[in-house]
């Protein structure tokens, strides 16, 4: 079991997200945008963080490479999560230190996939 934050501002994918990874036996946190993500992130590190790209407040982008100037939680793999399908957005993400970047609408078993990725990445 891991501890999974989702920084997602659609409360309907936050309810998915939830569904998916917490039936996978992960403990799953939300934050509804960037500053709720940075703060939760404050209070407890996660062991995979998933994060949204298009939110208000902060992008994604922006959220992601704030967490990796975190000494406590730059290590911690982010999954991007966007709607969006473009070289130049997955570029940014990579750029920025996303470990992985899955478009929307994401397929569960992707999904679980590509969290059991990251966080095997992350034991090695």
């Amino acid at each position: 079991m891991a501890a999974i934050l989702v920084i997602e501002d659609d409360e309907f994918f936050q309810n998915f997200l939830e569904l998916v990874l917490s039936g996978e036996g992960h403990e799953v946190r939300i934050a509804v945008d960037g500053e709720a993500g940075l703060a939760a992130v404050a209070d407890q590190r996660p062991d995979l963080i998933l994060c949204d790209m298009s939110m208000p407040k902060m992008t994604g982008f922006e959220v992601i490479r704030e967490l990796k100037k975190i000494d406590d939680v730059k290590d911690v793999p982010v999954i991007a999560l966007s709607a969006h399908d473009t070289a130049a957005d997955h570029d940014e993400a990579f750029a920025a230190g996303a470990a992985a970047y899955e478009t929307k609408p994401i397929e569960m078993d992707r999904l679980i996939d590509s969290v059991n990725q990251a966080l095997a990445g992350m034991s090695s």
